[in-house]
């Protein structure tokens, strides 16, 4: 994600003073512009329009939500939760939420530490964790880090998680990373607000797991919702995360662990206890008549933070985050509340909420993200507002993620060395153990054949290397955050390498 500039008078408070730049207060709301006649006629439609983006995308799984004045209005699955299998997706199917997690997260904290804590410090109560600039360590607060406004690089530390290091590594080594302006810039990072998550737990002296439970899944009843990737595991109603084969057939292959960020992206649950999830959200913490989470500190999580999506046109309007949430503003004023979640290891979430309409919409698949979560629901706000989709958003979301794909693959392509290309240093100057004081130590392997192997992270991953010219290999990587082929560059003398999709920060060099 691009990054962009803060407010100019949060970003002066930022320079002159020791605490985080606190938001005023979004305007009232404006009166409801939606009758039940104009949420009935999107329920009544979302059928269609569900059934619809599956025929057209293949998606075999889908699960559905609507609450509207504090009522569970349609509740619905659809398909299956594995392809080429019987069992049916339902209201109680445990699906992985990826990304939808954050503003789950953000509840919890709210409901744990009330308006006031947001604006405390994370290092103190986090082991190992510090930034680059001590002064920052020292100030960054959780509304810093769930706001993504914390200075570390978009998605910080989620290629150590590939790597297979835990919370703990990855959140002490964060201080290996490059800091933009603290408070005057913004880049999305799960391990950034999976820190400030770990202290409010760490200061309440329990797991994040358990804080997240105790705070909220068993006061709202939500008996299917759980931060531990083990329970949606052996969840025996689960859909089963698929992602695209060559031939287009969508296929089960991976199970992601996201445990390492779970408050980031760890989050299961249901369709059904998401509809109670939304009814809190929508009736200011209360649930039944029970205040779950205080009012004033869930209504702060609302509010808009940083800056997130400038306006690219001069009628186009600015993109906010607040504390979990995207923010923004339509042009009756009107606060809409999103967020979606994508794991390319297979899911696809979105919740989208008109708090000022006490309306919301959460949409679960399970697969890679074709576009249909998010689709789904703007088609299901088009016609609520307007009768029909105001145009095909399908593609247009698609057509965004293919974008953020490709943006991480490497320019050159490996499966077609140059003609002529020089050939390599024999094995043995490469082989050998190397270290990298972010990425842990690494290992060169070779074989009698002389092929080289790659091997990365704690429980090593291993990783054949094909050559491509001179001292240049290359191997495909794996994972959440896979980009294809990559190169890796030797001196000649074998004394360092350097992996080139590990080298985004300039942090990808291995030396022995």
């Amino acid at each position: 994600m691009s990054t962009v500039r803060w407010l100019a008078a949060a970003g002066l408070t930022a320079l002159l003073g020791a605490t985080a730049p606190g938001p005023s207060p979004p305007p009232p709301q404006p009166p409801p512009q939606l009758d039940d006649a104009d949420v009935q006629r999107a329920v009544d439609r979302l059928d269609g329009v569900v059934e619809a983006a599956m025929k057209r995308t293949g998606v075999p799984g889908v699960a559905v939500a609507v609450v509207h004045d504090g009522k569970v209005v349609k509740i619905q699955g659809y398909g299956v939760r594995k392809a080429g299998e019987k069992a049916a997706v339902d209201a109680d199917t445990v699906f992985q939420l990826a990304s939808v997690s954050k503003p789950i997260a953000s509840t919890v904290v709210a409901g744990a530490v009330g308006v006031d804590g947001w604006s405390t410090p994370v290092a103190p109560h986090v082991p190992g964790f510090r930034l680059k600039d001590p002064w920052v360590t020292s100030h960054v607060t959780a509304a810093d880090l769930f706001s993504h406004r914390s200075g570390l690089p978009d998605h910080a530390g989620d290629l150590l998680e590939d790597l297979g290091y835990d919370r703990a590594y990855i959140l002490s080594h964060l201080r290996y990373e490059p800091l933009a302006p603290f408070r005057a810039s913004y880049a999305y990072t799960n391990f950034g607000l999976t820190a400030a998550a770990q202290a409010v737990a760490d200061e309440k002296g329990v797991p994040w797991e358990k804080l997240a439970a105790d705070t909220l899944y068993k006061p709202a009843g939500m008996d299917h919702t759980s931060s531990l990737f083990a329970d949606y595991a052996h969840a025996p109603d689960r859909a089963y995360g698929h992602v695209k084969a060559a031939d287009g057939t969508w296929q089960a292959r991976y199970v992601r662990d996201p445990d390492a960020q779970s408050p980031a992206g760890g989050v299961s649950s249901t369709a059904r206890d998401m509809a109670t999830w939304l009814k809190l959200q929508l009736g200011d913490g209360k649930l039944d008549g029970r205040q779950i989470i205080a009012a004033d500190a869930l209504q702060r999580t609302h509010w808009p933070e940083a800056i997130a999506n400038p306006p690219h046109a001069p009628a186009a309007r600015t993109g906010f985050y607040g504390l979990g949430w995207n923010v923004s503003y339509d042009d009756a004023g009107r606060l809409r509340l999103s967020h979606t979640g994508a794991f390319a290891l297979g899911a696809h979430t979105n919740v989208t909420m008109l708090p000022g309409e006490d309306l919301g919409i959460v949409v679960l698949t399970n697969t890679a993200p074709v576009g249909v979560a998010d689709a789904v629901a703007l088609d299901f706000f088009d016609i609520a507002e307007h009768g029909q989709p105001t145009r095909d958003w399908m593609p247009l979301v698609n057509q965004l993620y293919e974008q953020e794909a490709d943006a991480g693959r490497s320019k050159t392509d490996y499966t077609h060395p140059p003609t002529g290309a020089a050939p390599g240093q024999p094995p043995a100057t490469y082989k050998g153990t190397y270290r990298n004081a972010y990425y842990g130590p690494a290992e060169i392997v070779t074989a009698p054949d002389g092929t080289l192997t790659l091997q990365l992270g704690p429980k090593p991953q291993s990783y054949r290397l094909t050559h491509y010219a001179g001292d240049t290999y290359s191997f495909e990587t794996a994972g959440e955050n896979a980009v294809g082929r990559t190169g890796v560059t030797f001196t000649p003398d074998g004394k360092s390498f350097t992996v080139e999709y590990l080298d985004g920060e300039g942090l990808g060099t291995f030396s022995r």
